[in-house]
């Protein structure tokens, strides 16, 4: 079986593949955790589906978090006897690098477009709702030609908290009416239509400097609610992180069994 792992800022997924099936996955907060704690934690959540790490036979991982890669590899050897494969410089996926410092693209947002080329038809936009939101472009020809980087919605409702002394901490929702009635509405209001409408304009923009029609794919956290209002989103698919870091892997191993 592969595991794969997207670390992020905020939260890290975990996925365990058979072939090509996803048999189990998991959400965690990204915190700092020692390679024993990581240990304990990954028998344990084995062990809850009723799996044996022992089965595990690959593990490829996109980190945007180098403090976390050293614990992350430690354990990899330790508790499922893998060295693990890391995105990053030298990796094949078959994607085209056609910006000006390649090595500054996170390895999150190269998995995202292997996994869209596989999955869906160029060119392409992958709107990935993380701790910020990333937009990334692909050609036709599967070359990655860039983006646009946004603060995340969290981030937007957090910084409205601890800057605006009168508003309060809310969790993010889509409202019934664009009006709100009250302060929480007015805020939900804000992070939702609004950002939906920054999304549909940037993706207007990208398309029109594109010169083409290009296929949106959003994943993330709020992938599906920004796409409920959205105009320009055309696919959510949650899983697309996980769904390239296994292409990485068949790029540069042998098929997972």
């Amino acid at each position: 079986m592969l595991l794969v792992i997207d670390v992020g800022n905020s939260h890290t997924v975990l996925g365990l593949y058979q072939g090509n099936e996803l048999v189990a996955n998991w959400r965690l907060v990204s915190s700092y955790r020692t390679a024993d704690e990581l240990r304990v934690l990954f028998t344990m959540l084995f062990q809850q589906q009723g799996l044996d790490p022992q089965a595990v036979n690959g593990c490829c991982i996109a980190s945007v978090v180098p403090q976390f890669n050293h614990a992350l590899d430690v354990v990899c050897r330790k508790a499922f006897g893998v060295v693990p494969l890391f995105v990053g410089p030298g990796i094949r996926t078959g994607i085209v690098i056609k910006v000006d410092n390649p090595k500054e693209v996170g390895a999150d947002r190269i998995v995202n477009a292997v996994a869209a080329v596989e999955e869906y038809k160029g060119p392409l936009i992958v709107v990935d709702f993380g701790t910020a939101t990333t937009f990334d472009v692909i050609s036709e020809a599967a070359e990655y030609r860039g983006g646009v980087i946004v603060p995340g919605l969290q981030i937007s409702a957090d910084a409205l908290f601890e800057k605006c002394a009168k508003l309060p901490r809310i969790e993010i929702a889509r409202p019934e009416h664009v009006i709100g009635k009250d302060t929480i509405t007015h805020i939900r209001s804000g992070l939702t239509y609004g950002y939906a409408d920054l999304v549909d304009g940037l993706i207007g923009r990208i398309s029109a400097e594109m010169g083409a029609q290009p296929t949106v794919i959003a994943t993330g956290g709020f992938a599906r609610l920004i796409s409920e209002v959205s105009s320009r989103i055309q696919h959510v698919d949650p899983l697309l992180t996980l769904k390239g870091l296994k292409a990485v892997y068949w790029k540069n191993e042998r098929a997972p069994q």
